[in-house]
């Protein structure tokens, strides 16, 4: 079952923190985690209509969103990595991933997931310039004043100059961080109206048809 639901990950980035976190445990499962995989499938039958779109009118804008929650692992207190790349309106790529490393502060934690972010989008410009894409600074949007403070102290960090240029990091409200669904289990409201801001130009509804 998870195999199958890790493949529709592919398509339904909103289920991937839950799948990701479901994968932690295949291998002594219990109840609980069973029961965690079924609402997954319950959820998935109630909402068919979801799915990502790509619009041709779209921008060749690139820019990302990173977060992270610190500690969020009750088992090894290890912190979890969420971002997601944009090319224009069009979600192109997303991770929910658990630190390798326990972090101390919620400002490491943050640093840490807007480094992996750094690598993803350094290689998506490198990737799309074979293809005669050009960019300028590429935002990078976090929602941690500290974790930006840390990446931008070049006496601290003097090894991050070689994305000078490439990447501006950006501050957002949490409320609007889009890499939030990522990190760590919403209740029911934060998750639809995280949703819905976040795949207004990314999701789409299909007509279902029988």
């Amino acid at each position: 079952m998870i195999g199958s639901l890790l493949y529709l990950t592919a398509t339904r980035p909103d289920i991937q923190f839950a799948v990701c976190l479901c994968t932690c445990y295949q291998a002594s499962p219990r109840t609980s985690h069973r029961q965690a995989v079924k609402r997954i499938f319950r959820y998935l039958k109630f909402t068919p209509e979801l799915g990502l779109w790509y619009s041709s009118g779209s921008s060749l804008s690139l820019r990302g969103f990173s977060d992270a929650n610190h500690a969020g692992c009750l088992i090894d207190r290890k912190s979890t990595s969420g971002t997601c790349q944009l090319l224009g309106t069009s979600l192109i790529s997303w991770s929910s991933r658990k630190q390798a490393s326990i972090s101390l502060s919620t400002t490491e934690a943050e640093y840490i997931g807007a480094t992996s972010c750094y690598s993803q989008l350094l290689w998506m410009k490198a990737t799309l310039s074979d293809f005669g894409l050009r960019f300028g600074k590429i935002p990078l949007l976090v929602d941690s004043t500290s974790a930006i403070s840390v990446a931008k102290n070049p006496v601290l960090h003097s090894r991050t100059k070689h994305i000078d240029g490439d990447i501006d990091l950006v501050h957002v409200v949490s409320e609007n961080q889009l890499a939030d669904i990522f990190t760590k289990p919403l209740e029911f409201g934060a998750f639809v109206r995280l949703r819905v801001l976040r795949f207004s130009f990314v999701f789409v509804l299909f007509q279902v048809t029988g």
